[in-house]
């Protein structure tokens, strides 16, 4: 047994750089919340303290709700010290989706931000919690300390913390017990919970030093406007800054020109993003053309993208603007997430999702497995190394068929230049990428054909300028039904979480078919 608990990140930067600022929180009155390393580990070990006295055990479940602000920190590695598997869940799933993620990962306790009134999730998430009977612990976050509980009843984290001591001896978990369950989904079934050990995740985070140039003695810079609860912003903004002492600057909601005014202003080093954030940073800066781009260029040492391809001229543009060339990368968060990336200070190859990260292998094969030979072939994208995960949670069956001999299959095609760069050519056959997050179309036409008004339902994803791919649901409604366009877009954005609910409907009398029944979604447009 090789004893590590990823809270060890936290723990060594709050010992090496006690009074180094850990994260950054931007406020509405122009000023900023901000933690050092010190306070943040002594509030992971409030955390820990409280849930030891609520009962969780070592390898108990605790699932966490919560926009990018210091809290989900402070709860992760808390969670984490206490010798518990930290289950991340998306901020805006509803309450049916939180409580099958709670029931399905047998979360323990679950702790909850309170929201805001367009998007309550505190209330979406005590509504899942009272539907599952195993989740025995319900803390509300509040924004403010010192407010009462939204919700009658329940306790919010700063009174149950209350009086907790703020030290405590980290948990002795072996590398391989799991750290984190990061959900994600397949092109068939329901969302499934990829279990990712200890190590998984550190030998991720310190992949900064060979693949960017992270160094503790002039730490980053990182601007966190990754959603946290996603594997991306989790490992290569959170995880990624806390094991070289950086600092993580924290948007909750990404808004360009705002995220421009705090790159100048906090002199980001460090940015990661999916494409359409890119997009959106060069649109920004051609509407503020008297901002200082020149003191964003100085700061900026490194830019990263992923989650799907970035666009030749966004490329061109951004390097022209502020100089640094964006690097590309590719991952999974059965990965944790990241499996290769663009080299840096080397010319980067538009396009290409790099080489694989030092300690992992890629391969192209075949669906037998067979490995596809020759430079441009087009093959599935396999991948192995410490960044595999253990499998997915009680779903042996699906870890049998995404695992073999340690290989784990993607479902992407790509293909290998002979160099050993990889590009992507195509995703998994149905997978939709909205603004970099994953949407598959089976879960979506799942819950539309839930509606009394509808026979059938196919879904696919159509262009869009601003997020990449839009949702579409191509649907026959039931004989004699009034159902509008416009309020099935309604009724979806009530069932399903922001990124998922299908914004284009089009109704139809018959889909196309193959002569065994499926649906020929390649001739839906």
């Amino acid at each position: 047994m090789t004893t590590y608990n990823l809270a060890t990140l936290l723990e060594k930067s709050a010992q090496d750089f006690p009074e180094r600022t850990a994260v950054v929180l931007p406020r509405p009155d122009g000023e900023a919340t901000r933690l050092t390393y010190a306070e943040v580990d002594a509030f992971a070990n409030m955390v820990a303290n409280l849930l030891v006295s609520r009962g969780v055990q070592p390898g108990d479940k605790v699932a966490l709700t919560c926009p990018n602000l210091p809290f989900f920190t402070v709860v992760y590695f808390g969670i984490l010290k206490a010798g518990a598997t930290v289950v991340p869940l998306n901020v805006l799933l509803k309450a049916r989706e939180v409580a099958y993620h709670l029931d399905d990962s047998d979360a323990k306790a679950y702790f909850c931000f309170e929201g805001t009134p367009e998007l309550p999730m505190a209330e979406a998430g005590h509504a899942g919690f009272s539907q599952v009977d195993g989740c025995e612990h319900f803390f509300v976050i509040t924004a403010d300390l010192a407010a009462p509980s939204p919700i009658e009843g329940v306790e919010t984290m700063a009174q149950a913390m209350g009086g907790q001591p703020a030290t405590f001896d980290t948990v002795a978990t072996d590398e391989d017990d799991t750290a984190v369950i990061l959900y994600t989904s397949g092109t068939t079934g329901q969302p499934k919970g990829a279990e990712l050990r200890h190590r998984n995740m550190r030998d991720n985070a310190l992949s900064g030093e060979p693949l960017f140039g992270a160094s503790t003695e002039q730490p980053d810079t990182y601007f966190c406007v990754l959603p946290l609860f996603h594997s991306f912003g989790q490992t290569v903004c959170q995880n990624g800054a806390f094991a070289y002492g950086g600092t993580v600057v924290m948007l909750p909601r990404f808004e360009a020109h705002t995220a421009l005014r705090l790159m100048l202003s906090e002199g980001i080093s460090f940015f990661a993003g999916v494409p359409t954030m890119y997009w959106g940073l060069l649109g920004a800066l051609a509407d503020d053309p008297g901002l200082d781009v020149s003191t964003i260029a100085a700061h900026l040492r490194v830019a990263v993208a992923g989650g799907s391809a970035l666009p030749v001229e966004v490329h061109k543009e951004f390097e022209k603007k502020f100089g640094v060339t964006i690097l590309e990368g590719y991952g999974l968060s059965e990965t944790s997430p990241v499996a290769s990336f663009s080299k840096y200070g080397e010319p980067v190859r538009v396009g290409s999702i790099g080489t694989p990260i030092p300690g992992v292998e890629m391969k192209l094969i075949n669906p037998d497995w067979t490995e596809v030979e020759g430079a441009d072939e087009i093959g599935e994208i396999a991948i192995k190394g410490h960044n595999v995960m253990k499998g997915y949670y009680n779903r042996p069956e699906a870890t049998d068929e995404a695992i073999h001999d340690g290989w784990f299959r993607s479902g992407d095609l790509g293909r290998r230049d002979e160099d050993g760069w990889y590009y992507i050519v195509d995703r998994s056959k149905d997978m939709i990428i909205r603004g970099g997050y994953n949407v598959y179309p089976r879960e979506i036409e799942e819950v539309l054909m839930t509606h009394p008004d509808v026979s059938l339902a196919a879904v696919i994803g159509v262009p869009d300028e601003v997020h990449g791919e839009e949702v579409k649901a191509v649907v026959i409604r039931n004989p004699g039904s009034s159902l509008t366009e416009d309020e099935l877009v309604a009724w979806g954005r009530e069932q399903m979480a922001g990124y998922k609910y299908p914004r284009i409907v089009q109704f139809v009398d018959a889909l196309p078919m193959t002569s065994t029944g499926k649906i020929l979604k390649r001739e839906l447009s």
